[in-house]
């Protein structure tokens, strides 16, 4: 299967299918207002404290979700340098400096623990970013994904990545995730679509009994068009995390490290106000939908 996030993005992967590893890049259009929602208790992330309300930049130039655990936070590396080759970043007084935040999931445990993508991967994700559309499932960072853990990883089921599109009247919100959860996905009626395969039991008569959980996070972008204020950005993040809530059943534990970007182009002259109060439900749509595709 394929999908891509429009609105100008650029979507580029690096696939280990024989150590079960890999990441991706999100190239965002210029002028870009980006923050995030971080939900879970565990994160591994670079340069996430930019996005604060707090901070004044606004701006970034590439977006890096890796398998890797925290050493796959070197791909963020080769993409920095693969944009201020091409004049991609903040012009400071000196040098060119791109704005690359990262977030990783835990996946040493499914192929080989020491096979972690780093600087030349995340050049070759950049090399292969592409504004049409790219493969989803297990490749990218969903690529050593795993999901249904709660019962214990035994009884754990494939992963992957994902896209997803929300659309009311002339708002659209586009999102992508990467799907390394300790609980099962569900449908919308709660009906679960892929999890553990352990018989009997609930997820709510396992987790508080002190399992050793391995780390397990999802992680997710909304991309839209639209003139937003890094407030409304952080806003709109968090009805993406909404989206994680609905899909995942149990969401947001104490073993994930679950982390929402919002990324918002600039609106195309001519168009409406954004509408926040539409804007929010179609993010938290299109990452329940972009969760779901994951492992279709």
């Amino acid at each position: 299967m394929t999908g891509s996030l429009g609105f100008g993005f650029k979507v580029g992967h690096y696939t280990d299918a024989v150590n079960m590893t890999g990441c991706t890049v999100i190239l965002p259009p210029g002028g870009n207002v980006t923050s995030c929602d971080i939900r879970g208790s565990s994160p591994g992330s670079r340069e996430l404290v930019l996005l604060d309300l707090d901070r004044r930049l606004t701006e970034t130039h590439g977006i890096v979700l890796t398998g890797g655990s925290a050493f796959g936070l070197a791909t963020a590396d080769g993409v920095a340098l693969w944009l201020a080759e091409r004049g991609i970043g903040y012009q400071t007084p000196v040098a060119i400096v791109p704005i690359v935040p990262a977030a990783v999931v835990f996946d040493l445990g499914t192929g080989s623990p020491q096979a972690r993508p780093g600087h030349a991967e995340g050049r070759a994700a950049c090399d292969a970013a592409t504004d049409g559309a790219v493969k989803s499932g297990r490749v990218g960072a969903g690529t050593g994904t795993t999901v249904g853990k709660w019962a214990g990883v035994e009884f754990s089921a494939p992963g992957g990545l994902g896209f997803g599109r929300a659309r009311h009247g002339d708002a659209s919100v586009s999102a992508i995730a990467v799907v390394n959860a300790v609980g099962d996905i569900v449908a919308a009626d709660g009906t679960v679509l892929h999890g553990t395969s352990a018989p009997g039991s609930e997820p709510e008569e396992l987790l508080p009994t002190g399992r050793d959980f391995p780390m397990s996070t999802v992680l997710a972008l909304v991309a839209l068009e639209a003139n937003l204020t890094k407030q409304e950005a952080k806003w709109l993040a968090g009805r993406g995390s909404d989206g994680i809530t609905t899909a995942v059943r149990p969401a947001h534990t104490r073993y994930d490290g679950d982390v929402t970007f919002a990324v918002a182009a600039p609106a195309r002259a001519g168009s409406a106000p954004a509408n926040l109060d539409v804007l929010g439900p179609l993010a938290t749509q299109a990452v329940a939908a972009a969760v779901r595709n994951a492992v279709s």
